[in-house]
C-alpha cells in the first residue's frame, strides 16, 4: 500500500512538474513583451476599446503595439503612445484609425501609409486620424431608427380616419365642420 500510494504521489509531482513549465513557456511567448521599435503619437477625439498592449497594424501585420493612453487637458482629446518596428520607417502624411478585430474583437490602431519622401522621426505624431467607431452607440440608433419606422407604417395602414382623428376632426366630418366654425 505504501509503494502505491508513493506511485500516486510521484506522478502528481511530474504532472504538476509538467503543467508549471507549460505555464511559464505561455507566459513567456505571450507577446506582451516589448520588440522595441521607436515612439510615435497621435491623437483621437475616441479611443473606446483601445488600451495599453493593444496592437499596431499595418496591412493587417502587427508592427507595434500601444504603450501608453491618456487625456489631454486643453483638448480633451486622447493621446495614444504606441510603437512602430524600427525597419518600418512612415511618412509623414500617414494616417491612423481605430478599427475593430470582428464585431466582438479587441481594437487595434491600423496605420496606413501615406505617400510623402520625408517620415516621422521617433517621438513624432501622426496627424491625421480617424476615432473609434462605438458600436453600441450604432446599434442602439439603428434599433430606434426601426421602431420609429414600424411605429410609422401603423399609421398609415390604419387609413385616413386615424389622420383625421388626430387633426381634431371627428368622424370625416372634414369640411362641414370647418363650415360651421366661419
Amino acid at each position: 500500500m505504501a509503494r502505491r500510494n508513493f506511485a500516486e504521489v510521484a506522478t502528481g509531482a511530474v504532472v504538476l512538474l509538467i503543467a508549471g513549465g507549460f505555464l511559464a513557456y505561455a507566459v513567456a511567448h505571450s507577446g506582451q513583451r516589448d520588440h522595441g521599435g521607436y515612439p510615435l503619437h497621435a491623437r483621437f477625439d475616441r479611443i473606446d476599446g483601445l488600451g495599453v498592449g493593444s496592437d499596431v497594424r499595418i496591412a493587417g501585420v502587427k508592427v507595434g503595439r500601444v504603450l501608453a493612453t491618456a487625456v489631454d487637458p486643453k483638448t480633451f482629446q486622447a493621446l495614444v503612445e504606441f510603437n512602430v518596428a524600427d525597419d518600418i520607417k512612415l511618412p509623414k502624411d500617414s494616417s491612423a484609425a481605430i478599427e475593430s478585430d470582428g464585431l466582438l474583437g479587441g481594437k487595434y490602431i491600423a496605420l496606413s501609409p501615406g505617400g510623402e519622401d520625408q517620415v516621422i522621426p521617433p517621438n513624432g505624431e501622426v496627424t491625421i486620424t480617424q476615432s473609434s467607431i462605438n458600436i453600441e452607440e450604432l446599434l442602439g440608433k439603428f434599433v430606434f431608427s426601426v421602431a420609429n419606422l414600424n411605429s410609422g407604417d401603423k399609421g398609415a395602414a390604419g387609413g385616413g380616419a386615424d389622420k383625421a382623428k388626430s387633426e381634431g376632426k371627428a368622424g370625416g366630418e372634414g369640411a362641414a365642420g370647418g363650415d360651421k366654425l366661419q
